[in-house]
């Protein structure tokens, strides 16, 4: 049996395309894309200017805005400028119309004057009497006023001693005080001495008696120290003489 052919036949793909020829594509090319249509410097200020100033919408409505604002004002200035001159008007005229009048209650009383002559004195009779009688309502006012500013002053000094009283009373109370707190600070600090005193004397009897007890300690400790050593001896002379026995024990079994 004879073995199948499985080889398969190899071609250069870059050659392949070269044989093709080139694709008809559907999009834009590079050439298209760098061959656009641009705008040249002079447009592209005018652009950026346009840009700057905004909108004309928005330019002509400001502009339709600052017209109703300017005829508003306008409307304003000459009411207000009015109405200052009609006031101005008014008083000239209330002006006028007091010096007329004036004028006529002047005329009118030198007319009368001739007439009133006759009444002239028993006028001044009355007026003789109104004012005796302001004379000595004046006076009884300035009475009042006397006796009331005395009556005021009067009262003033009654304060002013009775709050000079109270002040010497509290002044007193004061010094009172002081004198009890500085008695009661020396019977403290005699009481604090007079227990200073006798603590250090308790000090002084807690210390003999501390002292009295470490006396004793040292003299037990010493007893204590003196019978051991005492011990150890005897023990020691113990143990010599028993070796001296064994040693002798030997040495006769030795011998025999």
């Amino acid at each position: 049996m004879g073995k199948r052919d499985n080889r398969v036949a190899y071609i250069n793909p870059i050659a392949a395309a070269r044989a093709r020829g080139p694709v008809q594509g559907s999009g834009p090319t590079i050439q298209d894309y760098l061959s656009r249509p641009r705008p040249t410097w002079e447009e592209l200020k005018e652009q950026l200017e346009k840009k700057k100033k905004g909108s004309r919408a928005l330019a002509d409505f400001e502009d339709k805005m600052n017209e109703r604002w300017r005829k508003e004002l306008a409307k304003n200035r000459e009411k207000m400028l009015g109405g200052s001159e009609k006031d101005k008007e008014e008083k000239k005229d209330k002006k006028e119309k007091k010096k007329k009048e004036k004028k006529k209650s002047s005329r009118h009383s030198s007319s009368s004057s001739s007439s009133s002559s006759s009444d002239s004195s028993s006028s001044s009779s009355s007026e003789s009497d109104d004012e005796d009688e302001k004379k000595t309502v004046k006076k009884k006012r300035k009475r009042k006023k006397s006796s009331s500013r005395r009556a005021s002053d009067s009262s003033e000094d009654e304060s002013d001693a009775e709050s000079k009283k109270r002040k010497r009373i509290k002044e007193e109370g004061d010094r009172d005080k002081d004198e009890k707190s500085r008695r009661g600070k020396r019977k403290a600090e005699r009481s604090y001495k007079g227990s200073s005193s006798e603590s250090s004397a308790d000090s002084d009897d807690d210390e003999a008696v501390e002292a009295k007890k470490k006396k004793r300690s040292s003299e037990e400790k010493e007893k204590f120290t003196d019978k051991s050593k005492k011990k150890r001896k005897r023990k020691h002379k113990k143990h010599g003489r028993k070796k001296k026995k064994k040693t002798a024990s030997q040495s006769d079994s030795d011998l025999d």
